[in-house]
């Protein structure tokens, strides 16, 4: 079997998210949007597909693939990270896990089997946190500390056993009194036993950061996320050594599994960070065996078939899936109408199931695709 072609499907859909001057999330008016399905073709007929990637992703990819063999997938991830070098572009570290978690679809199709059984299962559900989107302005929404104990307790409602606060950033914020106020508010509305977690505004202060992380312990939440620039590494180091909650980094800093292995030897966090948009399904598994090595934990960040389906190989393993980004205005079951059928559902007990059909478990709607679909 031969990889014969990559292509990249485009199709309209209605969104109800929109982004701030800043990039981050968060509710907004119906609108025309754009998403992209990458399709890796063989000559044998089979084909793999992930959501995401781009035109010029595609058109190096052809020039860089086509004519290997797909069930090389370690060997075809070296090559692009080789060629990422002169391709920062088109060939970003998510662009990689695209391509790479379409291979691992590929083979699972082929198959008949999950990728996290090709990966080697462990579980097949993980406890999922409720992860909201940022602080906003917006009346009834995240706009007060009050808002977000409400949008908390109905989370635990629903069955979540594990809540994470993003606070305010800018155009919001930040304001770090602002963001004690809110998880202390949510810690009081959802009482002892529910996990609580803190990914706050990245660019504050060392002094800030102590002071947030100190308020955090008071408030007895599980770990403290992101509160500096990541590229300080001596920061982070500083921070770990001042305080007893749980540091976890890196979550956005470049360089992969590579820059994971230098936080862990400086001692920079207690808990590492690693995700499929940093060059796949390949990537993380080299992250999740680099930490198992050294004892310590990796929790995946972010959701979304690929992230849950390297959360069922983990033998370390992350203690949790994150579900979002949620909203009390926004229904997350319908944001991706692309697929037949949710790819992570919660049940009562707030556990997401890894689902057991072939390849990245998604059932794509391909009569959707098909009548929203974009020309070449």
């Amino acid at each position: 079997m031969k990889i014969s072609g990559i292509e990249i499907i485009a199709f309209r859909y209605t969104s109800r998210v929109g982004r701030d001057a800043e990039g981050h999330a968060h509710p907004s008016e119906p609108h025309d949007a754009v998403q992209t399905l990458t399709r890796i073709a063989t000559d044998e007929g089979a084909d793999g597909y992930c959501f995401g990637g781009s035109r010029e992703m595609a058109r190096l990819a052809n020039e860089i693939l086509v004519g290997e063999d797909p069930w090389n997938r370690e060997r075809i991830w070296q090559r692009l990270r080789q060629y990422q070098r002169l391709a920062k572009t088109a060939l970003s570290d998510h662009n990689i896990g695209v391509l790479d978690m379409a291979l691992w679809d590929l083979a699972g199709r082929v198959t008949g089997l999950p990728v996290y059984k090709l990966l080697g299962g462990y579980r097949d559900k993980v406890l999922a946190y409720a992860s909201t989107m940022c602080g906003d302005d917006l009346p009834g929404g995240l706009d007060t500390p009050e808002a977000y104990a409400d949008f908390a307790e109905m989370c635990q409602k629903q069955g979540y056993k594990a809540f994470k606060l993003h606070g305010w950033m800018p155009p919001y914020g930040p304001d770090p009194k602002r963001d004690v106020a809110a998880c202390r508010a949510v810690r009081e509305r959802v009482g002892p036993d529910m996990a609580l977690m803190l990914d706050c505004y990245h660019d504050y202060s060392r002094e800030e950061a102590l002071y947030l992380g100190r308020e955090l312990e008071k408030l007895n939440f599980t770990w403290f996320e992101e509160p500096m620039n990541e590229h300080s590494v001596s920061s982070y180091v500083w921070l770990t050594q001042q305080l007893d909650i749980a540091v976890v980094g890196p979550e956005t800093a470049e360089g992969k599994m590579y820059t994971r292995a230098e936080w862990i030897v400086r001692g920079a966090s207690d808990i590492s960070r690693y995700d499929v948009a940093h060059g796949g399904i390949t990537a993380t598994m080299k992250a999740a065996h680099l930490c198992e090595a050294f004892g310590v934990r990796l929790e995946v960040h972010g959701g979304g078939p690929g992230n849950l389906q390297v959360l069922g190989a983990m033998g370390i393993p992350g203690g949790y899936y994150e579900r979002g980004l949620l909203h009390p205005f926004l229904d997350y079951e319908e944001q991706t109408p692309w697929l037949k059928e949710v790819i992570d559902p919660l049940d009562s007990e707030g556990y997401v199931h890894i689902s057991p059909k072939p390849g990245l478990g998604m059932e794509i709607d391909w009569d959707f695709i098909a009548a929203n679909r974009i020309g070449e």
